[in-house]
């Protein structure tokens, strides 16, 4: 029996699944961050062991057998150059965890847990990044350069700019057009402040990304809650993953939407607010003609799944699989104009 394990990992937590060869699973597991620009890549391909020690135990299978192939799709694995470095690190420190590895980034395990053909990915968790594969196995990002350059529409960032909002109201630098007291007391709250300057720590000597971004979770509570700055701040945030879809739009191949629509898979724990995101995600994408349909879909199962499968297809193993049973789809985009040529009955 051939075994054949898949990682997803971000920056908070990953998820190991081992599946047979018949696709079904036989191990899971979880397990700490492997983001190796956070921690390391020796760090990383040993969270990794770990994760793959603990599944194979669960499933029985003896731990000098080793999986025929490992996929591993992780936050920050967007370069070839340090992909076969953690791919050589695991082959040396662990040789008998793997026969093969396929190593890519995180937007590519989901992808392939949702399509085999391609289509987009729209990544809004801790951090925030986009990436487009056409049928031919071309492909075009927009984000994924993390905090300092990037995140928009993120978890980090949607708690950033609360924090930064807030600051600068109280500076008198830049009023918000929002009351501040409810965020202020939320961070207060959320970082163990008694005065602004205690912030900084955060900031800087003792900055913990994710911990920063789990703030987003009780701001998102406030604006159910009809606070207007939190509501204000996840509209932004529908603004910017609008754009990043828009960003891409140029790169699709007329092969990839022949069926009428565009698969979008959106993942991470923003989209559960979709909600607080859809009027302005909306009306962002309303500003540009769109030929054809946005089909937002959420992935039902880990995008483990898709790493492992995109281990088999390395291995050059027909691994069976069921898409359908994947996703579930969050909402579908039609073009405002595209719906008023229907209703006219113009063709043109």
């Amino acid at each position: 029996m051939k075994y054949f394990g898949g990682v997803e990992g971000g920056a908070t937590h990953s998820r190991l699944v081992i599946c047979d060869e018949s696709g079904q699973s036989v191990g899971a597991t979880s397990g700490l961050g492997t983001n190796h620009w956070g921690i390391g890549i020796p760090e990383c391909a040993r969270r990794i062991a770990d994760m793959v020690e603990r599944a194979k135990e669960e499933a029985g299978i003896p731990k000098e057998t080793p999986l025929t192939s490992l996929g591993l799709s992780l936050s920050g694995c967007e370069q070839e150059a340090t992909n076969r470095e953690l791919e050589q690190e695991l082959r040396t420190t662990f040789p008998d965890l793997a026969q093969s590895y396929a190593v890519s980034s995180d937007t590519m395990g989901s992808m392939y847990t949702a399509s085999s053909i391609g289509g987009m990915v729209l990544i809004s968790g801790t951090g925030s990044n986009c990436l487009l594969r056409n049928p031919d196995g071309s492909t075009s990002n927009c984000g994924g350069w993390g905090n300092f350059l990037g995140d928009e529409g993120s978890a980090w960032y949607i708690s950033y700019r609360a924090v930064k909002v807030v600051f600068d109201h109280m500076d008198n630098f830049e009023q918000s057009a929002a009351p501040v007291e409810k965020t202020w007391s939320l961070i207060k709250e959320h970082f163990s402040l008694e005065t602004r300057l205690d912030m900084l720590p955060h900031c800087y000597a003792k900055f913990d990304k994710p911990f920063f971004a789990n703030l987003c979770k009780k701001l998102s509570q406030n604006a159910e809650n009809g606070d207007e700055l939190a509501r204000s701040l996840f509209r932004e945030a529908g603004v910017h993953l609008a754009r990043m879809i828009l960003a891409l739009l140029p790169n699709v191949h007329q092969d990839l939407v022949k069926s009428g629509d565009l698969s979008v898979v959106c993942v991470g724990s923003v989209w559960s607010s979709w909600n607080l995101l859809q009027e302005a995600f909306i009306s962002e994408l309303a500003k540009t003609s769109i030929d054809f349909d946005l089909k937002l879909v959420r992935i039902t199962k880990s995008s483990a799944y898709g790493a492992c499968y995109l281990g088999a297809d390395s291995a050059d193993f027909d691994l069976p699989r069921n898409y359908a049973d994947n996703v579930t789809v969050l909402y579908t985009y039609t073009d405002p104009r595209k719906k008023a040529k229907a209703t006219n009955g113009c063709n043109c």
